[in-house]
């Protein structure tokens, strides 16, 4: 298919791009080339590429995405400009410092039941590991694509693995939070749409009810998946740029959680994934 230009609202640079699709917030995304990138956004293929300052896509398989589904899913609207502004850029120097490196960096809109099943695996693995987890699910149980591409395979049949199946494909320990929460989810539907259309607070309390999902994990699936631009996950990097950059060493989670709730704002996970993307490529800091 031919490529077709997106028009995306705000600045944007191939920092903030590739930084969104391959920075840990999803990982259904890989490099296929120079300043491109395919992925898979529910059922459907997509190819993005990066050409002397604009974004251009173009679908390769499986199911019809609209030009519009993809500006929503990349938020690429006025809505994004307007989080931005929000945050103290303008008085917090570290912020606005990351914001620089990392111009146009989005958070993408994903499903809660994708975004759930990555972070339950995401425990002391590295980006590529929790991908090469993910691909193995996929791989498995999920509908072929095309192109070596396959769906995320829903709770259902996630139901259907045992926990000794799990491990066999690498998941070790965590293996039990996803049998867990697949045996959990089964026979409640619309039990994660419920929870995403509830007020944050109340979201991550009942997230935390599933096997294996403390705060952090619950925040990170409210950010990336449940449309909660307030959650502020704190994981090792943004630990060390609470306390390196910020000062705040000795610090208990809960004071740095309503810190970040104060002093960023409702779009608090929004400044959350600069600080996380400046402090993991700029590691001297």
């Amino acid at each position: 298919m031919p490529w077709k230009l997106i028009e995306v609202k705000g600045s944007i640079s191939i920092e903030g791009i590739e930084e969104t699709l391959l920075g840990g917030q999803s990982f259904c995304w890989r490099s296929c080339g120079e300043n491109t990138w395919t992925g898979v956004i529910s059922r459907s293929v997509v190819d993005l590429k990066w050409c002397d300052g604009k974004l251009y896509w173009c679908k390769q398989y499986g199911a019809p995405i609209t030009k519009k589904k993809l500006t929503q899913y990349l938020w690429l609207d006025n809505s994004y400009l307007k989080a931005v502004d929000d945050l103290p850029w303008r008085s917090d120097v570290v912020l606005g410092r990351a914001i620089k490196q990392f111009r146009g960096l989005r958070l993408l809109r994903q499903p809660i039941e994708e975004v759930l099943m990555v972070f339950l695996l995401s425990s002391a693995k590295s980006i590529p590991q929790i991908n090469q987890l993910r691909i193995n699910i996929h791989r498995l149980i999920g509908e072929d694509l095309g192109g070596g591409n396959h769906a995320f395979p829903g709770w259902n049949k996630l139901s259907q693995l045992s926990e000794q199946d799990a491990r066999k494909l690498g998941m070790g320990y965590r293996a039990k939070y996803l049998v867990g929460t697949a045996q959990f989810l089964k026979d409640r539907l619309g039990w994660l749409n419920e929870v995403k259309e509830s007020p944050y607070e109340e979201a991550k309390i009942r997230l935390m009810e599933l096997p294996g999902v403390g705060p952090k994990v619950a925040d990170c699936v409210l950010l990336f998946g449940g449309g909660k631009t307030e959650a502020f996950p704190i994981d090792t990097w943004i630990l060390q740029s609470l306390e390196k950059q910020y000062g705040f060493k000795g610090w208990k989670v809960s004071q740095l959680q309503e810190f970040a709730h104060i002093h960023f704002g409702r779009h608090a996970g929004l400044a959350q994934q600069f600080l996380f993307s400046f402090q993991r490529k700029n590691k001297r800091f």
